[in-house]
């Protein structure tokens, strides 16, 4: 068994009864009552997450700004303080490093969110690329904890139990304040497709924030459920849509890597990919039948492999079983008839959106 790490909250999942799973390098809660009650409960009133996992790698320095939108794809030259992009850091071949969460500080500081499986192999690569920048790289995933309230609910729970002035905030935006005089980075962002925030702050606030929660009946999700809800709205998950071998272009994220740029770490290929095309490409696919198309999957085209399955399930929301698949490009088209092979048999499948449901976000 590999050394898993834990989060500041583990007692309190052990505690719950939490159906616990190695996940990035650390032990976490997968459900607690279960999946589809989880998922349910932040489509239609609100739940919360331990997402402490994740990494938090600070950027400061006469250089920060121009540092971060070196190795970032979106433009990050635009953002003013309190302010928040969506981005990948991208290899020089356009393959995948992570994609992350940018937060623009006060005082030229920056807040780069970073994947838990990646967090130490991100944080040497920015470091690697930070050479000849006049910057300071602080990796402080080990003192920042993190929770996500999420689901339509999410800004009352936040006003009435925790007493967070939140209102203000609207998508993608954030502030710096206090909680119990300790600090805490609150955003109004998340990856359900649903309104909700995020609270970083030290463990022991967070742990006096989930108890509260708890204790207040907000719903304990794990990470089966923040699955089912990202993967329902089309968001990507790193290793899946996206990878050092999936470009965000293939991925169908190719409006967060901001071409028209200056420069950034791998610019040249991606301007490449949107100029010559691309081979591969992520797509959803709807199945005709109930049965659940699972990651790794062939998908098959008159009898001939034509790609992967990268993540799919039946749709709690929906009840359509779906999936995102990684196929040939000449197949992408939306309409496309397509075969999934689960186990020996064939299901008949077609080429969709890859958003199966639709955001609600507070704009």
């Amino acid at each position: 068994m590999e050394n898993l790490q834990k989060t500041c909250l583990y007692d309190r999942h052990v505690a719950a009864n939490a159906k616990m799973s190695p996940f990035g390098g650390f032990m976490m809660p997968i459900e607690y009552t279960g999946i589809i009650a989880e998922h349910n409960a932040v489509r239609h009133a609100a739940g919360i997450f331990d997402v402490s996992h994740m990494g938090e790698i600070f950027v400061t320095g006469a250089d920060a700004g121009k540092f971060v939108n070196h190795i970032f794809t979106n433009d990050a030259s635009v953002l003013t303080p309190g302010k928040i992009q969506y981005g990948m850091m991208l290899y020089p071949d356009g393959g995948t490093v992570d994609d992350l969460l940018v937060y623009c500080m006060e005082g030229g500081r920056w807040l780069l969110v970073v994947n838990a499986a990646n967090i130490a192999k991100d944080y040497d690569w920015i470091v690697e690329n930070a050479k000849g920048f006049d910057v300071e790289i602080d990796n402080a995933s080990e003192r920042w904890a993190q929770i996500a309230l999420q689901g339509p609910d999410a800004e009352r729970v936040a006003t009435e139990t925790l007493g967070l002035d939140v209102a203000d905030l609207v998508f993608y935006t954030f502030k710096e304040t206090e909680w119990d005089g300790k600090p805490l980075i609150l955003s109004r962002t998340g990856y359900t497709g649903e309104d909700g925030f995020e609270l970083y702050a030290g463990p022991e606030s967070i742990i006096k924030m989930w108890d509260k929660l708890a204790a207040a009946g907000v719903t304990l999700c794990g990470l089966g459920c923040r699955d089912t809800l990202r993967f329902e709205v089309g968001l990507p998950l790193y290793g899946h849509e996206l990878s050092a071998e999936i470009s965000p272009v293939e991925g169908g994220l190719g409006m967060f890597v901001k071409t028209d740029k200056p420069e950034f770490v791998g610019k040249e290929a991606i301007i490449r990919q949107k100029t010559e095309g691309i081979t591969k490409k992520v797509v959803g696919i709807e199945l005709a039948d109930k049965a659940v198309p699972r990651a790794g999957y062939d998908v098959e085209s008159d009898g001939k492999v034509i790609g992967k399955v990268t993540t799919g399930y039946q749709s709690i929301s929906t009840g359509k079983s779906v999936c995102m698949a990684l196929i040939d490009k000449q197949y992408a088209t939306i309409g496309q008839p397509v075969d999934v092979r689960i186990r020996k048999k064939l299901f008949k499948g077609t080429v969709c959106k890859k958003r199966f449901y639709d955001k609600n976000y507070k704009k």
